[in-house]
């Protein structure tokens, strides 16, 4: 007893100075952990100090059992585990712990907001699609009987996306619904708002699954029922999923479900069913013929006697022929030679993308699927080659079937609302100039609703109305009048969280002659000030309010991905730098503005940019310091951010930073940054750190995303070449740290 007593108060004694240290949350539990792995008899201690965090921060850890497939639970006997995962309730902190020897991998549980979410659009599409996008839609959203048999009671296809985890490091999962929920097809005022939503972002039609087999026919309800409703006006289109169901997902011959069953009277019967679709006003017709598409055509014992039997039968039921497309998911053919009229490109299938598994970090050590790299769609699209047939280009918002197959999933890494809209525009413009005729002008996206295969238009929790804001960006692009060019202009990020320092960096832009964007980002506390401030300097500027995380990096971050969406190229970082733990804090911050933003030095800047497109990122001379420089802190976070935008390694020693971070950038070298997706709750609530937070490692990590974009960083006085390290020491580098 008095051995128990004399520990309880060691404990609360370790927890007392636990509490007043002077670091970060982040960094004391990588210390306790630490404790724990060299010192096992401390690892009391070490619970007790993560309890503490968890409280803190308000974090939630998931509930006992709630693990991946064949995962490795680590525990405290082994070396520690390098995430603290969240559970099911709103996430605010992520937590990155474990030996920073050890290599450990970060788990985000997708659960939260992330950089680039894109909120719902109010106005409607202004201009007519040149091109009409078809969207595969899913209709597995609603239980059925026979899916009852098979999963289990009240099985639909969200059972399988609410438990999916990710598997590798920078995986999206799980996807969770946004405005739309976990919803239910049955109800139906669901197709009435997806209806609404198509029209909203530039869709020009759904084309639904149909699943028979031999006279049996499964999930029809909600195409039926959007059949029977007027308010459904956008057009469809039937695309037979002729494979067997399997309990694999894979379509193939084992642990069958439901087979198929072909003949020569079910090629009759099952055209004569989809007749009652065919006739209807909304559905597709190319050259005035109906358009069906087949699966996977090479199941079938004879396409081509299939193909003639229905068009035979159509004619006898006064429809006349109808336009037959294949899908390239399994089958790469001439459509003629199976009597069929076009193929249908069905991304990612059949498309031999990168495979790049030994270059992603497992969270999960029994993870055996397979990890691609998504980025190869938008850069093969520059560059498309004529089809030697009647070919409709198909593109997908990324892709990843962990939901239906965990630990030996396919996923796809690096897929972005950006880069899925570079690849729409490609071959919307590559559709255009192949067909003359409106109705052939066909691009298929895959898809509207896959959301147990991570391919989903429907906005969802992480990133909000983003893929279907960029469909509509997309069509704006293709099919509207060219926008206002906007060469030279400078969109000009000012972080305020003094905002009485605000005069002296409005003073400095009043003198500029380079027109400018302003952009003053704040906390709420400051918001009035903030423009009080811009009216009583008469400079025209927006104010926009934002949660005191992440520092000045987090609001530029998502200020600087809204700039991106909307074709804005060049950006200059600033913020109202105090630096209450320096007596020389203004100095420092002068010194950063000056050499940016004063007048002269700021119109040399941007004509720099303009001629020379190869410039990606200006900082201030003599504020550029090696990588290694007091990084001890942020060398896990810098190296993971590294891995995210797949540079190998950060090369401490050569590479560089802009220390301040106040800098010029053009907006494309900041792509691979934007593009990760950061989710907001990876950065920290603001606690008076100095050092070895999220927002201090992307500090480090713009001059990254430059390189990783091609791009090279210059310093201020000599903008044509590659900026050198500081070789004295930095003035400003505190000497406490």
């Amino acid at each position: 007893m008095a051995n128990a007593w004399y520990w309880d108060k060691f404990v609360l004694g370790m927890r007392l100075v636990y509490r007043v240290i002077p670091l970060s949350e982040r960094t004391k539990l990588r210390h306790t952990y630490w404790l724990a792995y060299r010192f096992p008899a401390l690892r009391q201690v070490v619970r007790t100090a993560e309890q503490q965090v968890l409280v803190e921060l308000d974090l939630v850890p998931l509930p006992a059992g709630s693990v991946a497939p064949n995962a490795v639970a680590q525990s405290m006997a082994g070396e520690p585990s390098a995430d603290v995962a969240l559970g099911s309730g709103p996430a605010k902190e992520v937590l990155k712990v474990g030996l920073p020897r050890s290599g450990a991998c970060r788990r985000v549980h997708m659960a939260t907001r992330a950089i680039g979410h894109v909120p719902l659009r109010k106005t409607p599409l202004a201009t007519t699609p040149a091109v009409k996008l078809l969207a595969f839609y899913l209709p597995q959203f609603h239980p059925i009987a026979e899916n009852d048999a098979w999963w289990g009671k009240g099985f639909t296809e969200w059972t399988n996306v609410g438990r999916a985890l990710p598997q590798v490091e920078g995986q999206y999962q799980p996807h969770l619904p946004g405005e739309l929920g976990y919803y239910d097809l049955r109800v139906t005022q669901v197709q009435e708002r997806q209806v609404e939503l198509a029209k909203l972002y530039g869709v020009g039609g759904f084309c639904f699954y149909f699943y028979w087999f031999a006279g049996k026919r499964l999930l029809e309800a909600p195409l039926l029922q959007y059949l029977e409703n007027p308010r459904c006006d956008l057009p469809f289109a039937l695309c037979w999923a002729n494979e067997n169901w399997t309990r694999r997902w894979d379509g193939y011959e084992s642990d069958v479900l439901i087979a198929q069953a072909y003949s020569p009277e079910d090629d009759i019967a099952f055209i004569e069913h989809v007749a009652r679709y065919m006739r209807d006003p909304r559905y597709v017709r190319v050259g005035g013929k109906p358009l069906l598409l087949v699966y996977r055509p090479s199941l079938l014992p004879d396409p081509r006697a299939t193909a003639q039997r229905w068009r035979a039968r159509c004619r006898e039921l006064g429809l006349g022929d109808i336009h037959i497309a294949l899908t390239s998911a399994f089958d790469r053919i001439d459509p003629a030679a199976i009597g069929f009229d076009a193929m249908v490109e069905f991304p990612p299938n059949n498309t031999a993308p990168p495979l790049v598994t030994d270059k992603v970090r497992k969270l999960n050590p029994g993870f055996s699927g397979n990890v691609y790299d998504w980025s190869c769609f938008p850069e093969r699209s520059r560059r498309y080659e004529k089809p030697p047939y009647t070919f409709y280009r198909g593109v997908n918002p990324g892709w990843d079937n962990e939901a239906r197959k965990p630990g030996v999933s396919n996923i796809f890494v690096n897929a972005s609302p950006r880069g899925y809209q570079e690849w729409l525009v490609n071959a919307m413009r590559d559709t255009i100039a192949r067909f003359d005729a409106p109705d052939q002008r066909l691009v298929f996206i895959n898809a509207w609703n896959e959301w147990a295969e991570g391919a989903h238009l429907e906005p969802d929790v992480r990133l909000g109305y983003a893929w279907l804001d960029a469909t509509r960006r997309a069509v704006e692009q293709v099919s509207g009048p060219a926008g206002a060019r906007r060469d030279g202009r400078v969109c000009a990020i000012v972080h305020a969280y003094y905002p009485e320092l605000l005069d002296e960096i409005f003073q400095m832009l009043a003198q500029w002659s380079t027109p400018y964007r302003l952009i003053v980002t704040t906390v709420p506390e400051c918001e009035a000030e903030v423009r009080e401030r811009l009216h009583g300097a008469a400079i025209d500027g927006e104010c926009r309010v934002f949660e005191n995380r992440g520092r000045d990096v987090l609001p530029f971050l998502r200020v600087a991905s809204e700039l991106a969406d909307a074709g804005e190229e060049l950006i200059v970082k600033l913020h109202t730098k105090r630096s209450l733990h320096r007596a020389d804090g203004d100095i420092w911050r002068r010194d950063l503005l000056t050499k940016l933003i004063a007048a002269g030095n700021a119109r040399r800047i941007a004509e720099s940019f303009n001629a020379t497109p190869a410039l990606g990122m200006v900082a201030p001379e003599g504020h550029i310091l090696p990588m290694n420089f007091y990084w001890g802190s942020n060398q896990e976070s810098v190296h993971y951010l590294c891995r995210l935008m797949g540079v190998a390694e950060c090369d401490p020693g050569h590479d560089v930073f802009a220390a301040g971070s106040m800098f010029w950038m053009r907006v494309a070298a900041l792509r691979p940054l934007l593009d990760l997706h950061l989710d907001e709750a990876e950065f920290e609530a603001e606690r008076g750190q100095v050092d070895g937070t999220m927002a201090h490692a992307i500090e480090r990590c713009f001059s990254v995303s430059a390189r990783r974009a091609g791009l090279y960083l210059a310093s201020s006085e000599d903008t044509s070449v590659n900026a050198a390290p500081l070789e004295q020491d930095y003035a400003y580098a505190d000497s406490s740290r």
